[in-house]
């Protein structure tokens, strides 16, 4: 891309930019911790989705030091319903570290960067370029899509996340590194798109080769993904008289982690047993299988879950087990409760 090329990004930009809860006004320095906030919410999720939880965030935890000091439950359950919980974890974490080892300051370096918790390759070149305005290449999705339309690269990906990557570093202009970070986001998200890009208002046509090819809408290319296996499990919902729900804390570590959950068998491949997950109940009571399914989908399997219901007896009551609390229907949005256990908690209401 030629300094016209950048230029004219640039320029459309100044025109056509977007206007996002967490960026900047034109002319004035981001935030980075607003610019960390926003990046690691919009990793695997939309604009559209974040707008809201990024709000409800900064209103509650405006700084990286009041975000450190939250109890790790109260975040998860803020962020409950944006998924990939391991980034909340991390979210807290990294938020800790920066106000333990960086005095409550972000580190504008990219290794010192890349040292804290959750902040991979692309986080810290976004940070670096939109709130220090550093030459950083951030690329995300929007600008891979972008690069290998303007070099009508063939390649599949991810094989060819290498050659994008050294062809989008090549194009970071000196000056204004933040806005053409966000202008090349900008670009892919409302006209580069996946599919029918409107190519007659880039104003990087007349440089795009896949345009001149006719191959636009086709790159950029990706190798045949591999199916996802079904999980199949039995989730139980416990009910008391007064409608209060049973839940439990599932382990820090590993999917869903540290986020609450009613009790459920293992998840596992293969054909579900009802009779012998029955099992893995909390309590023994008087379990009713629900009709119906609940099914889910996770970054690797789809997962569908079998719901029993029982009413809590005063017997049952008395052998729950150490680590679960009763929970009321009106107190649920309050509960680090992921999407998958409000769908389930959602059917066994309905039924």
């Amino acid at each position: 891309m030629t300094t016209t090329h950048a230029s004219r990004l640039l320029a459309w930009y100044d025109r056509h930019r977007r206007t996002l809860p967490w960026r900047a006004p034109a002319g004035r320095r981001a935030d980075p911790y607003v610019v960390w906030l926003s990046e690691i919410m919009l990793q695997q999720t939309t604009v559209a989705t974040v707008g809201g939880y990024f709000r409800r965030f900064l209103e509650r935890w405006p700084t990286v030091g009041a975000l450190a000091d939250a109890p790790i439950d109260d975040v998860l359950s803020a962020w409950a319903g944006l998924g990939y919980y391991a980034r909340a974890r991390n979210l807290h974490a990294c938020a800790r570290t920066v106000t333990e080892a960086h005095d409550g300051h972000f580190p504008q370096g990219e290794e010192d960067l890349l040292a804290l918790p959750g902040i991979g390759a692309y986080t810290a070149a976004a940070i670096r370029a939109i709130a220090f305005d550093q030459p950083a290449s951030a690329v995300d999705g929007n600008v891979e899509r972008v690069i290998a339309r303007l070099y009508a690269i063939e390649t599949p990906l991810p094989d060819a996340k290498t050659e994008i990557k050294t062809r989008a570093a090549r194009l970071v202009p000196a000056e204004r590194a933040g806005d053409y970070a966000q202008a090349m986001m900008d670009l892919g998200a409302t006209v580069c798109t996946p599919r029918s890009p409107r190519c007659v208002i880039c104003p990087l046509m007349a440089g795009c080769k896949a345009r001149k090819l006719g191959l636009a809408e086709e790159l950029p290319r990706r190798a045949p993904k591999r199916e996802k296996p079904t999980r199949r499990g039995l989730a139980f919902v416990l009910s008391r008289k007064d409608g209060a729900i049973l839940l439990r804390k599932r382990p820090a570590k590993g999917l869903l982690g540290g986020m609450d959950e009613v009790p459920s068998s293992p998840w596992r491949e293969g054909k579900l047993s009802p009779e012998k997950a029955m099992g893995d109940a909390p309590v023994p009571a008087r379990w009713q299988i629900l009709d119906g399914l609940v099914r889910h989908t996770f970054t690797h399997f789809h997962l569908e879950l079998t719901v029993a219901h029982a009413i809590a007896t005063t017997g049952g009551l008395a052998r729950l087990a150490p680590g679960t609390t009763w929970c009321t229907i009106d107190r649920m949005t309050e509960r680090a409760l992921p999407t998958v256990m409000r769908k389930v908690i959602a059917h066994a209401v309905k039924n």
